[in-house]
Formats: structure tokens, C-alpha cells, sequence
């Protein structure tokens, strides 16, 4: 499976945009108070892609052997995740009022935010990393 790494880690990264993507669109659409932001067109693809973001990222963690709780930034990397999760929840299905919904989806974005430069630095402080002393 380590022969794959190259084409895994890009379905890993193609799905991270995609799902990004989707739920930003999603996001505006229930912004602009259209129907279609829960529309099972746009939500079935996304449990598609999620699904497979997650399969490509447990192959990955087996291939590279770094786990969370083992990995610091990884496990500051699937704690940002569960907290995405139900912030996109919130902003999308769950949130009682319009102001927790909006408030829910730009925290979720920023927490997206946050996991990618996580990702991308292999640091728990993810972009803010450089900012620290050595």
C-alpha cells in the first residue's frame, strides 16, 4: 500500500477541497435563506466525499505509521475536526436561532482553517508555528 502514498494523500487532499467547498456552498446558501443549503443533492455528496476523505486518511496514518494521541499534531488535527463537525452541524441543521447558525458557520470555516495549516505545517501550533522561538 506505501507505493500508493503519492495518489492517496491527493484523493486525501482533492476531498479535503472538495468537502471545504461544499460546505461553504452550503453555508451561503443558508445565508442567503435558500432551501437548497439541506437539499438532498448537496447533502449526499457530501457524505460521500467525507467518507471518502476519511478512508484515505486512516490508509495514510497506517502507511506513515504516525497516529493520534501518539502524533501531537495529529491529535490536535482530529480534535479540530470534532469540534468542526459540530459547528457545521450546528450551522446547517441544529442551530435553534439565525444568529447561532451564522455565528456557527464562520467558526466552522476558521476551524477548517485551522485543520489545513495544521496539516500543512505537521504542528499543533499549524501556521502559527514559525511564530514561536526556537
Amino acid at each position: 500500500m506505501a507505493i500508493f502514498y503519492l495518489q492517496i494523500k491527493w484523493v486525501h487532499v482533492w476531498a479535503v477541497i472538495l468537502s471545504g467547498s461544499l460546505f461553504a456552498l452550503r453555508g451561503l446558501l443558508m445565508l442567503a435563506r435558500s432551501r437548497w443549503a439541506n437539499h438532498p443533492a448537496l447533502r449526499y455528496p457530501s457524505y460521500a466525499i467525507d467518507t471518502t476523505l476519511l478512508t484515505a486518511a486512516l490508509m495514510l496514518t497506517t502507511i506513515v505509521h504516525q497516529y493520534p494521541f501518539v502524533q501531537a499534531w495529529l491529535t490536535v488535527k482530529v480534535a479540530l475536526l470534532v469540534v468542526y463537525i459540530v459547528l457545521g452541524t450546528l450551522a446547517l441543521k441544529r442551530g435553534r436561532t439565525r444568529g447561532m447558525q451564522v455565528g456557527c458557520y464562520f467558526a466552522a470555516l476558521a476551524v477548517f482553517g485551522l485543520i489545513v495549516g495544521v496539516a500543512r505545517a505537521h504542528s499543533p501550533w499549524g501556521v502559527f508555528a514559525g511564530w514561536l522561538p526556537s
